[in-house]
């Protein structure tokens, strides 16, 4: 099997998406390529893709040009052609149920209700690969969850998500150098939470179309 890291950032493709609470996948990962000087200069099996190393180990980092509903495709192809061990696949996405900001970083479970996680998962067969979650918060009062993953974040907010780029490649940094308990140890902790109030309401399954 392959010595490479896969690295996965999950959002939708085009403009109009490129600021949403559901690309924080896509916006970390930009942030984590430019901070390493690697380019996502190709596109393979439908996927965005920059290839070079990070802190010495040998990467490819991913954003699939399916919509979110439809990561696994591009997912799955990647990790067969690459012959990535599961363990050394990352898959970093939006989570709804954690404080805006917060990150969770686990090596396996279950989709959550994400439906990119979801779209992942059936395609791998297996739930046994790690990720990273990144909080975005509970949509005010009863704002329909779907919309409000498809808005951009809004001014108490985008600071604390701009930060959270930061912590979220330190994060992926310690997973690739010393592994993910102890990455987990370091970077799984509450947040600074926005000012504003942020009422719960019914779970739901997100996906865009």
């Amino acid at each position: 099997m392959s010595e490479r890291h896969l690295i996965v950032g999950l959002g939708n493709p085009g403009q109009e998406y490129r600021a949403n609470r559901h690309n924080v996948g896509f916006q970390v990962i930009d942030h984590l390529a430019a901070r390493h000087g690697l380019a996502f200069a190709r596109q393979q099996h439908n996927a965005f893709i920059a290839a070079g190393e990070i802190k010495g180990r040998a990467v490819i980092l991913a954003k699939p040009q399916s919509y979110m509903n439809e990561s696994g495709g591009p997912v799955g192809a990647l990790f067969r052609f690459y012959k990535i061990e599961p363990d050394r696949l990352l898959i970093i996405f939006d989570d709804l149920d954690l404080p805006i900001g917060t990150l969770r970083l686990r090596p396996s479970g279950g989709s959550g209700g994400h439906k990119g996680m979801k779209s992942i998962i059936a395609r791998l067969g297996s739930e046994d690969f790690p990720r990273l979650r990144v909080g975005i918060g509970r949509p005010p009062g009863r704002m329909d969850p779907a919309a409000y993953v498809l808005q951009d974040f809004d001014s108490l907010q985008l600071p604390i998500i701009q930060a959270v780029y930061e912590r979220a490649a330190d994060a992926i940094e310690a997973w690739l150098t010393e592994g993910i308990e102890a990455a987990m140890g370091r970077y799984n902790r509450p947040a600074e939470q926005p000012s504003e109030p942020n009422e719960g309401v019914q779970d739901e399954s997100i996906g865009s179309a």
